[in-house]
């Protein structure tokens, strides 16, 4: 049965723009390295074909919605959340798709952020003959695809760093005990954040303390509509720049991909690890940023940071964090417990990073607080 927008609620751009959205979020787990993108057909208010990019190498969205609108996509208006690509890759290219259906009309949630590309998709669609409507929903068509954006922009992924601590914000007792701070909620919301990362950054200590695998667990996210059979999964990247890890921990074992980043070859790891060797910063540990790099050369969009306090510390002292998620318990663990953060010593207040607080949720017992770093603090 074909979905009908109610004009006396929203105008009809919008609405429609808006269940694009809608759809390519359902995209969110499987993407990468590709964009999240969702597309609606639409011929006389209503819907008559949908789709959402799935896996990259496979169909995009404006493809799987033509394919279901078939004959009614002629006359009809396109809503995209992201400009069509003009060029071939993997797929042949949407733009060309969109004219050979023979729509009249193309509704663009935002253009490609890629500078080699950006607007010769419409600049195609527009010489086809079809009028193009830019600039729908922007924000929220952005807010699908933060990591992919910035990729494209600076070649560094979207970098989000985990931390969970108790209300006086200790990450452990003073002898290291730690299971559980959070409850068993906030452990599946981080699940599913592993879930929608390209990549996992841990740090030698915390592999050397907990020997975690960091694999996404199907039966712990509880991802509801998961559109692929199997879960995939994050690359997980372990940096170990005194070379102190042995081969025989746990993620170097269960044959799925580890990118170890140290500073010599070692032998006696199996073919699922890439040893990568990386320049020291002037601290004598791996350069952060130079890391960032490598993993955007590779097409990672989304970058999930879960270790202990120095290596949060280290990527929010360099100013490379993108946004601090932080799951508060209703504990606490007392002024000898181990603080969530090491960052330098400060000698002005100013001088320390300065936060954004922009969103608070519950997550059952617990509350997860979202922050993005301030880079201007004069305002």
């Amino acid at each position: 049965m074909p979905v009908v927008a109610p004009n006396h609620l929203l105008k009809t751009d919008e609405y429609w723009m808006a269940r694009a959205i809608q759809l390519a979020a359902k995209g969110r787990y499987t993407t990468s390295p590709n964009p999240r993108v969702g597309c609606v057909i639409v011929k006389n208010n209503q819907s008559v074909g949908e789709g959402y990019h799935i896996q990259a190498g496979t169909p995009h969205a404006e493809v799987h919605a033509l394919r279901c609108a078939g004959d009614n996509a002629t006359g009809a208006t396109a809503y995209v959340t992201l400009e069509p690509c003009s060029h071939t890759g993997r797929t042949p290219p949407c733009a060309e798709a969109l004219v050979s259906a023979r729509v009249v009309r193309v509704v663009v949630g935002m253009t490609d952020p890629n500078p080699q590309v950006s607007g010769r998709g419409i600049a195609r669609l527009e010489a086809a003959g079809i009028h193009v409507t830019r600039n729908v929903l922007t924000e929220q068509a952005i807010k699908l695809n933060p990591g992919f954006i910035k990729r494209m922009e600076t070649g560094l992924p979207w970098v989000r760093v985990k931390l969970a601590s108790s209300l006086d914000g200790k990450i452990a007792l003073a002898n290291g005990a730690s299971k559980w701070i959070t409850g068993a909620a906030a452990r599946r919301d981080v699940q599913r954040f592993r879930a929608q990362s390209c990549a996992i950054i841990t740090g030698s200590g915390t592999v050397s303390s907990d020997d975690p695998s960091l694999l996404v667990r199907p039966e712990q996210a509880l991802i509801e509509e998961y559109p692929l059979a199997t879960v995939r999964q994050p690359l997980r990247v372990v940096i170990d720049s005194q070379q102190q890890l042995s081969p025989k921990r746990q993620m170097f074992t269960d044959e799925h991909p580890v990118l170890l980043v140290n500073q010599c070859c070692q032998a006696g790891f199996t073919s699922k690890v890439e040893q990568l060797t990386l320049p020291l910063a002037s601290s004598g540990k791996t350069d952060l940023d130079a890391l960032l790099r490598e993993l955007g050369a590779r097409g990672i969009n989304e970058v999930w940071v879960e270790g202990g306090a120095g290596l949060a510390g280290a990527f929010t002292g360099a100013g490379l964090v993108d946004e601090l998620i932080v799951y508060q318990a209703p504990k606490l663990l007392g002024d000898k417990g181990i603080s969530m953060v090491n960052l330098p010593d400060y000698k002005q207040v100013n001088d320390a990073p300065h936060l954004k607080l922009t969103d608070v949720r519950h997550i059952a017992e617990d509350i997860r607080l979202t922050y993005q770093l301030v880079t201007d603090t004069k305002q």
